[in-house]
Order: structure tokens, then C-alpha cells, then sequence
């Protein structure tokens, strides 16, 4: 893992890196992050590490909860470039939208083909992140992430047993998805935008039923697609804060 840049400002240390191809952030306490549990941020398809929303609710977790805070560019997103596959498909999306026919198709078998790349790209950031001694091998480790950020951080569950907690959002419900989430027996947070326009809701209320998890808990609010009211990142922070069971961080 190289470090490339370092910036500091309102109690929180940036720094970006590279680790082979893959290009990501991390962000942290400047009082200092050991023994803090690490949380990894799955970014949107056709966002990037440093999405708007994404660093909202990185800087919260590190600024109210001490967390530290992961985010890498997906395959073809942010910092890393289009292979013609990659193009192909956004593409696709961006003609289906604007024809205003169904995307869930071209999305669901994108995100996936996506994830697949994504996860063992993953695994390495964990090792390299591990490596650090401000965060350490027996560090806590949960993730989030909304659609594209969804479909990885459960294929990433199903293979990686440091990930203990999962807090997750909107995205494109398939068989193959349900599939996975029989596998994940971690506790989940899952959020369902009510109103959305592109994902019908009963999919995901069919993933929800389908994860193995013993504890896992659905908020369902109001709002269309990728509208993520402000109290659900706190939510988010909170859920992270019981079950990686940091001391601490017990919400007041």
C-alpha cells in the first residue's frame, strides 16, 4: 500500500493510496485510530470512492464514533479506467434510461461481473489495511454500501470471515443475490427506499427474508432511489457501534 497525498481538517486525517491497480481512502481520527473497528464503504454503481454521500457518512463515523473508514474504486469507476466491457454495459444503461425502459437487467448482470473483480480486490485492501499498526490484525471490521456497493459487500461476506457486520441499502434484487444472502449468517442492517422508481420493493423485502443472519433488522423509509434520509447514516454509525462492540462507541 503506497500513500500518495495526506490532508487534515476538521479532526479528520485523509490519505489516498494505491495498492497495485487499485486506487482508494482511507480516512481517520486525527487523535488516533487504534483499536477502532474498520469500516469498509461499498460505493454506488457509477460513483467513486469519494461519492458525496459516501464521504457524508465516512467523515460522521470517524468524527462522531472514531471509526476508521475504507473506500476503493470498483473496476472502471473513479480513478481506474473503462475496459471496453465497462463501456458496453454503461452504455446499455444510460440507452435504457433514456428510452425509459427497464435498466434492472443490464444492472443486475453489470454489478455482479462488477463484484466479482471487486472482492478479491477487497481482500488485498483488508490485508495491506491490516498491515497498518494503527489498525492491526484484530481489528473489527463491518461494511456498507448501496447497489453496485451491496452486490459486493455480500460476495465479500460469503468468503471473508473478518467482515462481522453488514449495514447495507437500495439494490437490484436477482435469484443469484437471494442465493447469496442465504450464505450471510453475520447481523445486518438493511435500508429500503419505499417510493423507489427502479426497485421494486418486494424484492427486497424477498432479500431481506432470504438472509441467514439471526440478527438482522429492515428500515423501510420514505423516498426514491439512492434517497437516504440524514438520521439512516446515523443509524448506520450506531448499528456498526453494537456489533463490533468497540468500547466506547456505545451510543448514547
Amino acid at each position: 500500500m503506497h500513500f500518495t497525498s495526506e490532508t487534515s481538517s476538521n479532526g479528520v486525517i485523509e490519505r489516498n493510496f494505491t495498492l497495485g491497480e487499485i486506487t482508494g481512502v482511507l480516512w481517520s481520527p486525527v487523535s488516533g485510530s487504534v483499536g477502532a473497528p474498520l469500516l469498509l464503504s461499498g460505493h454506488s454503481g457509477g460513483m467513486h470512492k469519494k461519492a458525496p454521500g459516501l464521504v457524508a457518512g465516512a467523515l460522521h463515523c470517524v468524527t462522531t464514533y472514531g471509526y476508521t473508514v475504507a473506500a476503493i474504486d470498483t473496476p472502471g469507476h473513479g480513478d481506474r479506467p473503462r475496459n471496453p466491457q465497462d463501456q458496453r454495459s454503461a452504455d446499455a444503461i444510460h440507452r435504457a434510461r433514456a428510452a425509459g425502459e427497464p435498466i434492472a437487467p443490464i444492472v443486475v448482470d453489470y454489478n455482479r461481473w462488477l463484484a466479482e473483480r471487486a472482492v478479491p480486490e477487497w481482500q488485498a485492501t483488508i490485508d495491506a489495511l491490516q498491515a497498518l499498526p494503527e489498525i492491526g490484525a484484530e481489528t473489527a471490521i463491518g461494511y456498507g454500501g448501496m447497489t453496485l456497493g451491496v452486490v459486493t459487500g455480500l460476495m465479500l461476506a460469503t468468503v471473508e470471515s473478518r467482515i462481522a457486520a453488514l449495514s447495507i441499502g437500495a439494490v437490484f434484487v436477482d435469484d443469484a443475490l437471494i442465493e447469496t444472502a442465504r450464505k450471510i449468517t453475520i447481523p445486518v442492517e438493511y435500508r429500503i427506499p419505499w417510493d423507489d422508481e427502479y426497485i421494486d420493493r418486494h424484492a427486497g423485502l424477498a432479500l431481506f427474508d432470504a438472509f441467514g443472519s439471526r440478527e438482522k433488522t429492515l428500515h423501510a423509509h420514505s423516498g426514491g432511489y439512492n434517497q437516504v434520509p440524514e438520521y439512516e447514516r446515523d443509524n448506520s454509525a450506531r448499528f456498526f457501534a453494537r456489533h463490533l462492540r468497540r468500547a466506547g462507541a456505545t451510543p448514547a
